[in-house]
């Protein structure tokens, strides 16, 4: 399995419009995150976790010539609002494009995206194949287990997935013990590390460390990263020896 991190950055992406900070304004190419999101390749196939508003500029950016589907961690438009950019893919690989998320995804993206509901025969409109999905494990279309972990982003659920001993999160707070169970034995974490400070609705640094040394995996890797954490050599400073500052363009490999 290979992992590329297609966005590592939060909401706003960094650097984030008509701000002068450090971090903005730096020149190193790992300050440049654009929304989070990952692909990931198994079974000879592509996935994507999360198709936010850069999706189109990932892709691209990686020149990914073949999706099998798309995983929605939650409704957020950070991550969802690039689901129109699937046109692309209708075309080339003739069928619709497997979406795999929970109710209140679904529920958004008709909302956001109504025309693809209303007008499945217009020309033009992207077609796709909503797979629904609850905490309960599920099968991608290659016949790969999947296994979601529900955490909390302030109030809202939200699904990670573990892939093997690979496991992805994003935007939690908070974690029950129910769901920790679901991650333990993992060797490869990424997990979100807002900044410094706590926030309302999403791990610091102190919190995404303490879940990693919870887990205790072989390699962790921070992601959905703020401009006013630091820059990523700053950043990277103030990890221990096993956790890393994940970048956009970051491939990580997972026996």
């Amino acid at each position: 399995m290979e992992i590329t991190i297609l966005g590592s950055g939060t909401s706003q992406g960094v650097p984030v419009i008509a701000c002068d900070c450090v971090v903005c304004l730096s020149s190193d190419t790992k300050d440049k995150r654009l929304r989070a999101s990952l692909l990931i390749k198994i079974a000879g196939e592509n996935f994507v976790v999360d198709a936010g508003p850069d999706f189109r500029t990932q892709l691209l950016r990686e020149n990914v010539k073949q999706l099998s589907g798309i995983l929605y961690t939650h409704e957020h438009k950070d991550h969802i609002a690039g689901l129109d950019d699937v046109r692309a893919f209708n075309y080339k690989q003739n069928r619709p494009m497997d979406v795999y998320c929970n109710a209140a995804v679904e529920q958004a993206l008709k909302r956001e995206f109504y025309y693809i509901f209303e007008n499945a025969n217009y020309p033009g409109v992207p077609k796709i194949k909503i797979n629904n999905i609850t905490k309960n494990n599920f099968q991608l279309n290659n016949g790969v287990d999947v296994q979601p972990i529900e955490v909390m982003h302030y109030k809202m659920p939200v699904l990670g997935f573990r892939l093997g001993d690979f496991t992805y999160i994003t935007d939690a707070k908070t974690i029950s013990e129910e769901e920790i169970v679901k991650v333990l034995g993992t060797k490869v974490l990424i997990v979100n590390a807002l900044h410094l400070s706590p926030h309302i609705s999403h791990f610091n640094l102190e919190e995404a460390l303490e879940f990693i040394a919870r887990i205790n995996p072989e390699k962790a890797y921070i992601t959905h990263i703020s401009h006013l954490f630091g820059t990523h050599q700053q950043i990277e400073k103030l990890l221990p020896p096993n956790v890393f500052a994940a970048y956009d363009g970051m491939k990580i490999k997972v026996n």
